[in-house]
């Protein structure tokens, strides 16, 4: 992975995070009951071509969308398609932004009309579990001190985190060393260092943490057919502390 050197790398990405935020919060107000995650697709793309960047998911190891639209069971990397939400679903939404050739990458889960407390507990927790590893990730800590931070709170909870998947490091390219996991041993792996950019990411299951991944070679499921949500930042390290670059 590369270090940041200098304000202007940071302030690229910072502006790459920005347009991730933007197009979440269109999509975010774009769902409800009867709406298709094509036309989800397709307002994002339009977002990020307004704002100037570019999809950088579209074409990734083939990848045919602009953005990951992941339904109720579905953990990761769901094609957006002709299905349209239906009320009580929850829908996991990845976007990812290519600007000045750096990149930033952000997910949200948002219910969909009226969903039951179970489906939104769970929200709850999974973004309050990305909130948990983000505080930690200050320099001179290890990596798996995030893992940790993440992992030990949904497990309190009564959930499971996802193991086949997780965060990375990202910069000039989507996806960097290091892996993230969300769940491990604190005090081990790589040490946290200023200028580092790292992708955050819980994925968080109400039932086992096993997945598989579907006949379309992309989206990934729980075995047990349970719920799961996604959530993720891009976040820099600095000598302050944690920055969050895909905040508005």
């Amino acid at each position: 992975m590369i270090l940041l050197k200098s304000v202007q790398e940071l302030e690229r990405m910072r502006r790459a995070g920005r347009i991730v935020a933007l197009c979440l919060e269109e999509l975010r107000a774009m769902v409800g009951p009867g709406v298709k995650t094509a036309d989800l697709d397709r307002r994002a793309e339009r977002c990020i071509a307004k704002h100037g960047g570019l999809p950088a998911f579209l074409g990734y190891r083939g990848f045919p969308a602009t953005i990951c639209a992941s339904i109720n069971s579905e953990v990761v990397h769901g094609i957006p398609g002709e299905r349209r939400l239906q009320d009580g679903d929850i829908v996991s939404l990845d976007v990812g932004v290519r600007l000045e050739g750096y990149h930033a990458d952000a997910a949200i889960t948002v219910p969909v009309g009226k969903v039951d407390a179970r489906a939104r507990r769970l929200v709850e927790v999974t973004q309050e579990a990305l909130n948990r590893g983000i505080a930690v990730m200050e320099q001179g800590r290890r990596l798996t001190d995030v893992s940790h931070a993440i992992q030990s709170y949904v497990e309190s909870m009564g959930y499971s985190v996802v193991r086949d998947y997780g965060g990375h490091g990202i910069g000039q390219s989507m996806h960097e060393d290091p892996p993230v996991p969300n769940f491990g041993p604190p005090g081990t792996g790589p040490l946290l260092k200023e200028g580092m950019v790292l992708a955050l990411e819980p994925m968080v299951n109400v039932g086992g943490w096993e997945v598989t991944v579907l006949d379309d070679q992309w989206t990934v499921v729980t075995v047990d057919g349970s719920l799961s949500a996604h959530f993720e930042h891009t976040v820099a390290i600095t000598g302050d502390g944690p920055l969050v670059l895909t905040h508005l």
